[in-house]
Order: structure tokens, then sequence, then C-alpha cells
């Protein structure tokens, strides 16, 4: 379980990091280059998630939505110094405790 926690938050900080460096250089005007090191880093995203053990695709990436939406508010926070509010850590937390049922819900 720890492994699964801490693949997904490699692949957020990654998707979450190349997004940003995306938007800094197309809304913010920095360097060109960092929304190229940006799309480099959401590739890296992609690879980093498929070191999931869990055999189903859309299950995964399913469970990682409420793990990226956590890192999101997170981002916003420490990056951005938003603060989140009541809603933002209200809404985080039933995203992560629906990722947690369609992940480790049992089955047969």
């Amino acid at each position: 379980m720890l492994k699964a926690f801490l693949i997904f938050v490699l692949a957020g900080l990654a998707e979450i990091g190349g997004g940003y460096l995306i938007w800094l250089s197309l809304r913010e005007g920095k360097p060109v280059y960092l929304g190229i090191i940006g799309g480099i880093t959401l590739a890296l995203y992609g690879v980093i998630a498929t070191f999931q053990a869990f055999p189903s695709f859309g299950r995964v990436y399913a469970a990682y939505g409420g793990v990226f939406i956590i890192l999101s508010v997170l981002w916003g926070w420490l990056v951005d110094k938003k603060a989140p509010d009541l809603y933002d850590w209200l809404g985080a937390a039933i995203c992560l405790i629906g990722a947690s049922v369609i992940l480790w819900a049992p089955r047969h």
C-alpha cells in the first residue's frame, strides 16, 4: 500500500508540475523552455503511473484521481499561495474516499 501511495504521489507531482510549467510558459509569459520541460514532465507522469501493481488501468487512474485532487489543493496552497477553504478540503476528502473505495473494495 505504501508503494502504491508513493507512485501516486510521484505521478501527481509530475502531472501537476508539468502542467504548471506549461501554464507559466503560455499564460504568464515565462520562457518557452519551461513549457517544453513541462511537456516532458507530463510524459514522465504517464510512465510513472504504469509502475502501479494493480491490474486494471481504469481503476488505477480513477483512484489516482483522488490523490491528484489532494495534491492539487496542496500545490495551490504551497506554490500559488492560495489557502484552501473548508469546501476545498471537504471536496478533496470526498474524492479520496471515493478513490479508496474504487481501489480497495473487496471484489470476487
